[in-house]
C-alpha cells in the first residue's frame, strides 16, 4: 500500500476545550490518516471477486484517487485525507466505506473487512496490471500468492524523518498489543487456523517485515535501507514491511500491524490509540527520554504470540519475558494512550469502542462468534458484508438467511 497523507506539525503544546493541557509533545496537535483495504466477494457463492478495477472506477466518481486497486483484483484500497478529529475521520470512513459498497453493489458484489479470505482463492491470484506488480511476481515468485490478505495503516503526521525514526523506536514496544486488539482473520480458505491474525503469518514471509530495527540514527535508517535496496531485496524505497515505517515521501510514520477492521468504530479504535501511543511518544522525544529497547527476538515472539493468541489467551511481557494473560497487557496499552487524547470528543468516542472491544472481542473473536451462530464459513462471510458498511440492497441477495449479528 504506497499512498500516503500529507499531515503537519507545529511547535507549543495546548489545552484542549475544557481546559486540560496537552502533552508537550512539540505540536499543538497530531493529524492522523488511515488506509483500509477490502476483499469483493460474490454474495451468493460468497467466493472472492476478481472486479477490483471495475468496483474502483465507480467509486472514483464519488471518492476520486483515495480508491485505487491494490495488487490482487480481488482488493480494493481507500485513503482519508489527514484529521485532528476522530469524529471527523470517522465521517469520512464512513462515507468512503459506503461509497465503495455502493459501487461493488451496482457490479452485483459486495465488499468484507477482512485479514484474510474466508473462503478458498485462485493460486495464484489475479494480479492487477502494473509494472511493479510485475517485477514483485518476478522478484518474489511463490511470496506473492498469498496476498490477498488486507491491512488498516494508520499514518501519524510528523514534521521529519528523524522524529518518525524516533517516535518508531518509542512505539515498537505496543507492537504485540496493538496486533492483538486488531486481530481480524482467523479463516484460511475455510478452516480455522488457530489464529487470530493469520494475516500476520502470512506476512511475516517477506524478507523485511515485522518488527522494525531499533534506528540509532537518521545515517543507520538510511544505510540499511541503501543495502536493501542494493543487494535487491526490496523493489524500492517504497517496498519496507515493517509493521512501522517511515514514509519516502511525505512527512507521516506509518503503523502497519493491523488487519483490515470489521467495522468504523474498530478502525476509530485502533487510530485513536495510535494518536495517544503517538502522542505520548512525541512528549518523550521532546523530553529527551529514552525508549524502551526489547530485544528483537522477543519482541518478534511477543507479536508471535498475540497473532496467535489474540486477546484470548497470553502475552509475553517483554520486561521480564514471562506470560501474562492479554487482557493485563491490553490494559496497559489502554493506559498508555488514553491520557494523551484528552479532547472530550476524542475520549467519548475511545471510551465506547473501548468498551465494544471489551464485550465482543476483537474481529477475530467475532467471525469465530458468527461462526456458532450460523453454523458455516459462508455465514460469516454474510456476517462481514453486513458489518462493512450501510450500502443499500440493490439485489442479489445470498442464497441463504441471515441470522441476527452478534447479542
Amino acid at each position: 500500500m504506497q499512498s500516503e497523507q500529507r499531515t503537519r506539525a507545529d511547535a507549543q503544546p495546548s489545552a484542549d476545550s475544557a481546559g486540560r493541557q496537552r502533552p508537550a509533545t512539540g505540536a499543538t496537535e497530531v493529524t492522523v490518516g488511515v488506509e483500509e483495504e477490502y476483499l469483493l466477494v460474490d454474495p451468493v457463492s460468497r467466493q472472492l471477486s476478481p472486479q477490483a478495477d471495475k468496483v474502483v472506477a465507480q467509486a472514483a466518481g464519488d471518492l476520486g484517487d483515495r480508491v485505487t486497486t491494490e495488487f490482487t483484483l480481488y482488493q480494493v484500497e481507500v485513503r482519508t485525507d489527514p484529521h485532528t478529529a476522530l469524529t471527523d475521520l470517522g465521517e469520512q470512513l464512513r462515507t468512503t466505506r459506503d461509497a465503495v459498497a455502493r459501487a461493488a453493489a451496482r457490479l452485483g458484489l459486495r465488499l468484507i473487512s477482512s485479514g484474510t479470505p474466508i473462503l478458498g482463492q485462485l493460486d495464484p491470484p489475479p494480479v492487477s496490471p502494473g509494472a511493479r506488480y510485475a517485477q514483485s511476481l518476478d522478484r518474489f515468485r511463490a511470496l506473492d500468492n498469498e496476498q490477498s490478505v488486507c491491512a488498516c495503516h494508520v499514518h501519524v503526521g510528523v514534521p521529519d524523518v528523524e522524529t518518525a525514526l524516533q517516535l518508531s523506536n518509542h512505539l515498537r514496544p505496543w507492537l504485540p498489543a496493538l496486533l492483538a486488539m486488531a486481530a481480524n482473520s482467523p479463516y484460511w480458505e475455510g478452516k480455522d487456523t488457530g489464529y487470530a491474525s493469520w494475516r500476520t503469518m502470512t506476512w511475516g514471509r517477506w524478507p523485511v517485515a515485522g518488527p522494525p530495527p531499533y534506528f540509532e540514527s537518521r545515517t543507520h535508517f538510511e544505510d540499511l535501507l541503501d543495502r536493501l535496496v542494493t543487494s535487491e531485496t526490496l523493489l524500492d524505497r517504497g517496498g519496507l514491511y515493517w509493521d512501522i515505517r517511515p514514509s519516502h515521501h511525505v512527512p507521516t510514520v506509518e503503523i502497519r500491524i493491523a488487519d483490515a477492521t470489521p467495522t468504523v468504530d474498530d478502525t476509530l479504535l485502533l487510530a485513536g490509540t495510535v494518536k495517544g501511543l503517538a502522542l505520548t511518544a512525541m512528549a518523550a522525544v521532546h523530553h529527551s527520554q529514552p525508549a524502551l529497547r526489547p530485544q528483537p527476538e522477543m519482541l518478534r515472539a511477543a507479536c508471535w504470540r498475540a497473532a496467535r493468541d489474540g486477546l484470548n489467551g497470553k502475552s509475553i511481557n517483554l520486561d521480564t519475558g514471562r506470560l501474562e494473560p492479554a487482557a493485563v497487557h491490553l490494559g496497559r496499552l489502554w493506559n498508555a494512550a488514553l491520557p494523551a487524547v484528552a479532547t472530550s470528543d476524542d475520549h467519548t468516542l475511545l471510551h465506547a469502542a473501548h468498551m465494544r472491544l471489551r464485550t465482543e472481542g476483537n474481529g477475530a473473536d467475532r467471525q469465530r462468534a458468527a461462526y456458532r451462530r450460523r453454523g458455516s464459513h459462508t455465514g460469516v462471510v454474510d456476517y462481514l458484508i453486513e458489518t462493512a458498511a450501510a450500502a443499500p440492497d440493490l439485489g442479489h441477495r445470498p442464497a441463504e438467511p441471515h441470522l441476527d449479528v452478534l447479542e
